[in-house]
């Protein structure tokens, strides 16, 4: 095999955020080696540094994959050239050589300028137009014959995010998820960064949203309370759940049993496993869940109070639901659109209690959006943690104890 080399750039915060310590480490492992010719760190917790790195490697082969491992730290080509694109060959179908996006800041190189590219996402392609200088992020299933798609790696640039200013949780504990971590002071950062969105989205800022990813657990394990209370406050602007979540919140309030066990009577009641069933008919009747909570005939609970407050809830189907409830997005790709269009302007998401819903939510979000992932099961908060942001999270404990900490702390008297 004939060795290959090659140079990269790295300029940032290198040092305090540890990129160049996780690169320099990637490349070892990958079996590469590497010369440091040129490092300059900045001086101040303000000023950025910059690394010149000679990569070497047995093969092309090795040397192509460190180099796609290292990207996602910054790490660019020292000689810049023009991204590279081509058509796309039929409707649904991307050129062989596509470029699979972060959810880290992209920028690509078009006629010898950078130019950034638009609604930032995880695995999907970048669509070009280089008459207009624009780029932007384009789901596999959207793309149409002819359009341009960027391939390859050259001409293109990812800024990894640096350590956050602010001394909470966000920023000082990455990727560490344990059943043994404390839960009481990530949940006091997590209701002090509600607390701060909440009053800028009371003055209009449009960036200022807090979204609640939930599963039915919330209900069955004795959240519901504690969420209707956030929703209530002016706490969530944004809902995403499935079926069940809406189907059991609305069961309690009409039944007062969660897929027929007694909420306050501890046990299941005669005849219970119906009761979801009759709560999802008799909203079908009805037409709505909104019009069900406006006609009183849901009066409390997470849905009721979704629809007084104007929260913006996407319920995505899935192949076991019962019913479906009205309004139930049952096209997967339909709902990952609707997803996908309310995570604009995101400022905190809340993925608790639903492993389908968390992942899919933390796959939409760009690593700038602080995300965290409550779940009983540490597979669940691991994989979103592991997304490589600060930013991310994960809390291992039930649904009910996470919102009624989080829902106390910030002024609910049960």
């Amino acid at each position: 095999m004939t060795p290959s080399q090659e140079t990269v750039f790295l300029q940032g915060h290198i040092i305090d955020s540890l990129i160049l310590a996780k690169v320099l480490d990637t490349i070892v492992m990958m079996g590469g080696t590497f010369d440091l010719q040129d490092v300059k760190i900045g001086a101040t917790r303000e000023a950025s540094s910059q690394a010149r790195i000679l990569i070497r490697a047995p093969s092309s082969r090795v040397l192509a994959d460190i180099l796609r491992a290292i990207q996602p730290h910054g790490a660019a080509l020292e000689r810049e050239a023009d991204c590279r694109f081509e058509s796309a060959p039929a409707a649904g179908i991307l050129p062989d050589e596509f470029y699979a996006t972060t959810h880290l800041p992209t920028q690509i190189r078009l006629d010898g300028e950078w130019v950034d590219v638009e609604g930032i996402e995880m695995d999907l392609a970048i669509y070009v137009d280089p008459a207009k200088a624009h780029a932007r992020t384009l789901p596999m299933g959207a793309v149409q014959a002819g359009d341009l798609i960027v391939t390859g790696r050259e001409g293109i640039r990812v800024t990894p995010l640096a350590r956050p200013a602010e001394r909470d949780v966000f920023g000082f504990m990455e990727s560490v998820v344990s059943s043994e971590r404390p839960h009481q002071p990530v949940i006091a950062d997590i209701a002090q960064r509600m607390q701060t969105l909440r009053e800028r989205y009371r003055q209009g800022d449009p960036a200022a949203k807090v979204l609640c990813a939930g599963g039915p657990a919330i209900v069955h394990a004795g959240g519901r309370e504690a969420l209707t209370w956030l929703v209530e406050a002016g706490y969530i602007h944004v809902l995403f759940c499935g079926n069940a979540l809406a189907a059991h919140d609305m069961e309690a309030a009409l039944y007062g049993t969660s897929l027929g066990y007694g909420l306050t009577a501890g046990r299941s009641v005669p005849h219970g496993h119906e009761h979801h069933l009759r709560t999802i008919n008799r909203i079908r009747a009805i037409g709505s869940i909104e019009q069900a909570v406006r006609s009183g005939v849901v009066t409390g609970g997470i849905m009721a109070a979704c629809v007084r407050r104007n929260v913006k809830m996407v319920l995505a189907g899935t192949i076991r639901d019962d019913g479906p409830l009205p309004g139930v997005v049952t096209d997967s790709m339909q709902a990952q659109q609707a997803m996908r269009e309310e995570v604009q302007g995101v400022g905190l998401a809340l993925l608790v209690a639903s492993t389908l819903h968390a992942i899919a939510t933390g796959n939409l979000l760009p690593a700038t959006v602080p995300t965290v992932c409550v779940d009983v099961n540490p597979s669940v908060p691991t994989k979103l943690a592991d997304r490589g942001s600060f930013q991310a999270v994960g809390l291992v404990m039930d649904a009910a104890s996470f919102l009624k900490e989080l829902a106390r702390t910030l002024g609910w008297r049960p």
